[in-house]
């Protein structure tokens, strides 16, 4: 059989094998889909109001478009619509990235990303993350030759879900055509808020931005790792609670408002230095190949790392620049690949295998989730060191120049 095939078969299985995970794993965790998708967007058809638009949303506006897609493959239920549709949308671009198969980097990439959809499990399917993703993808691969449709692709992916922002920064920063991929993604943005505004949803066009803004520690956010641990040692002061304004576990412990108060500052300043180190090397004369996908990696994990809100599908997000990584240098980004894929499969353990435990901060539970938080400051690490040893023709010419003096 060829590569190709046998490709497409793992494709096959890997998604029916997640799929059926999401009804028969414990913590539902196609909960989602049911519980939130299903009743937005049925009301969306049935005239009964439009989140984003006659109500506040924590959603971009277009993520009600997916919503209401997947009904047109609901013919068992909303929920299998909506994995038939996510399976749908992942073949489509894993086709794009397969191709004939002749590609080592491109058959790499998606074999990382077939394993990353197994690791993670349900949370990567059920979720608007993963309609996103395959959207970051292909407009990722599409950036160099075709700029203008990358950059579409990659702005209605932000409209349904924030994160893809960074791999338009990271865009912007390393491509030679940037000012195309500023005027896909305004050209995008400005289409949707005119329709928005047309629609009478004007006072909500930005409310999934307000809607964050009063958010606690969020019981997977790395930073709330330290509370977790008191809580299940049952130090006082230290406990979970339910926020059901948000519809979240938060967690709370001594001193904890001026940390809720310092992360906002500082995952800025983290992302703000990646990005600023980024510019540089390109500025510089590094390649787009070099800097592109560790900028966006960087730019991903530090949002990750340094926020105070943490949800098991943030890790997908991952997926996106590891992949665009070994499509263009295997060798360099295999040890960022397998950390990955270990991230996604702790991450798993946690939501949905572990998580009635870490709800009541059992110890080996929270421990579970601080070693996954603790992968995630290692591969942030790794993107600061690979993105400082990036090769730039100034300082390619700068060595030059030192050898000659040597030898002369």
């Amino acid at each position: 059989m060829s590569k190709r095939g046998v490709l497409w078969i793992a494709f096959v299985l890997v998604h029916a094998a997640v799929g059926v995970a999401g009804f028969v794993l414990p913590s539902n965790p196609m909960g989602d889909v049911y519980l939130v998708y299903e009743p937005w967007s049925a009301r969306a058809l049935t005239g009964g109001g439009i989140v984003g638009i006659t109500e506040p949303w924590v959603y971009p506006q277009l993520a009600l478009v997916p919503l209401v897609m997947a009904w047109a493959f609901g013919f068992l239920t909303y929920t299998v619509g909506w994995a038939v549709f996510v399976t749908a949308l992942d073949a489509v671009v894993f086709g794009m990235l397969v191709g004939t198969a002749r590609s080592r980097g491109r058959v790499t990439g998606a074999w990382f990303w077939l394993a990353a959809i197994l690791l993670l499990g349900p949370v990567g399917m059920y979720r608007l993350d993963g309609v996103t993703v395959p959207l970051a993808i292909a407009g990722s691969l599409w950036l160099v030759g075709r700029p203008w449709l990358g950059a579409i692709l990659l702005a209605v992916a932000t409209w349904i879900k924030v994160w893809p922002a960074a791999v338009l920064a990271a865009a912007f920063v390393t491509l030679r055509r940037r000012f195309t991929v500023v005027g896909g993604a305004l050209a995008v943005s400005a289409l949707t808020l005119v329709v928005i505004f047309i629609a009478g949803g004007g006072a909500y066009a930005f409310s999934f931005v307000s809607e964050q803004t009063d958010r606690g520690l969020q019981i997977e956010a790395p930073v709330s790792g330290f509370y977790m641990l008191l809580a299940s040692l049952g130090v006082d002061g230290a406990s979970i609670y339910y926020e059901p304004n948000i519809l979240t576990f938060q967690v709370t412990g001594p001193n904890v408002d001026p940390v809720i108060a310092a992360m906002t500052p500082l995952m800025v300043i983290a992302i703000g230095s990646v990005f600023l180190l980024g510019a540089v090397k390109t500025w510089r004369g590094a390649s787009f190949a070099s800097v592109f996908p560790v900028l966006t990696l960087g730019l991903v994990v530090g949002f990750i790392v340094f926020n105070k809100v943490g949800s098991p599908q943030y890790i997908v997000w991952l997926v996106t620049p590891v992949l665009i990584g070994l499509v263009l240098d295997r060798a360099h980004w295999a040890r960022p690949a397998v950390l990955t894929l270990a991230i996604a499969a702790l991450t798993q353990g946690i939501y949905p295998l572990a998580y009635d435990g870490l709800l009541v901060a059992q110890l080996g539970a929270v421990l579970l989730l601080n070693a996954r938080n603790l992968l995630l400051v290692v591969l942030f690490v790794w993107v600061v060191v690979r993105l400082c040893r990036v090769r730039t023709r100034a300082g390619a010419a700068s060595a030059r120049r030192r050898a000659a003096a040597v030898r002369g």
